[in-house]
């Protein structure tokens, strides 16, 4: 069992925030459907694993932050991972309370030694000509749900800003759901400031395909 089944004493987890590989891609579809059903948004669902395959991993490979990362979140229960190239950040925590992950063994490791995909990252490049500095752009962050408040949407959002700043880029930025209250709030309590002004301005599907021909 990967997640802890004993209530006696917190239990020690290990996170580790990689860059994703090709295996990793239906776990990546599955969390993004989970997420389209909190935004309630599965009407514009249409990912598949051959679509992310070949926008995420291209031949020959693009180089990561510097086109689109994905980065994919895996717990351990058992002993800290060993560091390898695909590591951006290693984090330790404990869980005071057993958690029950009715979605184990959908989302098991093949890395095996009872690891457990726990989440995502997918970021880009952007620029700011006011700073004339590339930046980065969160597409998305998500945690599945039994893992959330447990500290790893900072520990994701802290690893990718972190990568930000060693590369002197200039800003990260993402987009939030007004409605969505706990996060703008979480958000809010990273540092990042939250901008009433902005609104998201959107070319898709009929509405951008229209351009093709003019």
């Amino acid at each position: 069992m990967s997640t802890p089944s004993a209530a006696a004493e917190p239990t020690t987890v290990w996170a580790e925030l990689r860059h994703a590989e090709p295996s990793d891609v239906p776990f990546l579809r599955r969390m993004i459907y989970q997420m389209a059903e909190f935004e309630k948004l599965t009407h514009l669902f249409s990912t598949t694993d051959s679509s992310l395959l070949s926008t995420l991993f291209p031949s020959p490979p693009l180089p990561p932050f510097f086109s689109f990362t994905p980065l994919v979140l895996y717990l351990s229960f058992t002993s800290p991972p060993v560091p390898s190239p695909q590591t951006l950040s290693i984090t330790q925590f404990s869980l005071p309370s057993p958690i029950t992950d009715s979605d184990e063994t959908d989302f098991a490791s093949p890395l095996g030694d009872g690891r457990v995909v726990a989440g995502f990252v997918i970021c880009f490049p952007n620029y700011s000509t006011f700073l004339a500095k590339p930046g980065l752009y969160i597409e998305d962050i998500f945690v599945r749900e039994p893992w959330r408040r447990k500290g790893l949407g900072k520990f994701m959002l802290s690893a990718v800003a972190k990568k930000a700043a060693e590369l002197g880029m200039g800003r990260v930025e993402w987009c939030v759901l007004d409605w969505n209250v706990n996060a703008i709030d979480f958000y809010k309590g990273m540092g990042a400031e939250v901008f009433q002004e902005w609104r998201i301005c959107r070319l898709a599907g009929p509405s951008l395909e229209k351009y093709k021909n003019e």
